[in-house]
């Protein structure tokens, strides 16, 4: 379908970083995986990668470097050329920990990417080996226990550009988009696979740029998704929306705000998409209006608050 395999890994900034580590291991039941510097690297059970979450000490919040892994090193090649050719290339890298090189460059809104190939599997320790062999970590249970990373949602002042350059340059394929009355696109979900979206724009309604709305991590059922909400009450993480069901893409949600200041949701459920000519699912300003699948209205934070914060 695409020369781009899947969404790689992330690094997230915050300015609060033990807390942010705090919650990210205890609640969301991360595993740290490495320390180096001002970051640490942690990995849900279920991601094949060595990390999938890169959490550095910053004296802001919002997104660091997003990653994403092409199918081969040819189609790594050719991807490159295509980005360099639109002039938003920024060179290659010696890649992070567990990676090998790694071309970065930004798109059209600011946001800084990398692309590679090369990268270690996740070997799991003496002692703690799944008792299958076809997952990649043990689910210790620890927490809300998330199983892997599962897709990012970044805010742009200009989603039509920002998605164009994802589908000419990337070979991202468009699903579902929202598009207003005015004819602006207020919101494009593509995935490089079946999975009803791993890469999201939605319009900064700060006109600001390189910013982050969420970053979602995976559950595998519903019931973990509603037991995630009543873990983060006890905790004492700011809910922002309590779990109900998206329109787009039909997955199960709830989101709630870091210590950090950055917004991350649980997730599960969500369509496939099968077929070959699929067509794009076009939202309009009316159906918005009508809220979630259910009914729900989404509440204004939503489509205003995004990291880092801007006045």
């Amino acid at each position: 379908m695409s020369e781009i395999a899947h969404l790689g890994p992330v690094e997230l900034l915050t300015p609060k970083f033990d807390a942010s580590l705090a919650f990210f291991t205890d609640v969301m039941g991360l595993e740290i995986h490495a320390q180096e510097g001002d970051s640490t690297y942690l990995r849900g059970w279920g991601d094949y990668q060595r990390w999938s979450l890169k959490l550095t000490a910053s004296d802001r919040s919002g997104m660091g470097v997003l990653g994403i892994r092409a199918w081969s090193p040819e189609a790594l090649e050719r991807r490159v050329a295509a980005i360099a050719a639109t002039g938003l290339g920024g060179g290659w890298t010696d890649g992070d920990l567990g990676r090998g090189p790694s071309y970065r460059f930004r798109d059209p809104d600011g946001h800084v990417f990398e692309i590679y190939y090369e990268c270690e599997r996740y070997v799991a320790p003496p002692g703690l080996e799944p008792a299958l062999k076809n997952i990649p970590g043990r689910n210790l249970g620890r927490g809300i226990a998330c199983k892997r990373l599962d897709h990012i949602n970044i805010l742009a002042a200009d989603v039509r550009a920002n998605r164009e350059f994802c589908t000419d340059a990337l070979g991202y394929r468009l699903y579902e988009r929202i598009e207003l009355d005015d004819g602006v696109e207020a919101g494009a979900w593509m995935s490089a696979s079946i999975a009803a979206h791993e890469l999201i724009y939605t319009h900064d309604a700060r006109d600001a740029h390189g910013r982050l709305h969420h970053l979602a991590f995976w559950v595998d059922t519903r019931e973990e998704c509603l037991r995630a909400a009543d873990l983060w009450l006890d905790a004492g993480v700011e809910i922002e929306a309590a779990p109900s069901k998206h329109a787009i893409a039909a997955g199960f949600f709830l989101y709630g705000i870091e210590p950090g200041g950055n917004r991350i949701e649980v997730t599960t459920g969500g369509r496939f998409v099968y077929a070959p000519d699929e067509p794009v699912v076009v939202w309009t300003e009316a159906d918005r209006k009508k809220g979630q699948a259910w009914g729900v209205k989404t509440v204004e934070s939503f489509h205003t608050y995004g990291t880092p914060p801007v006045d």
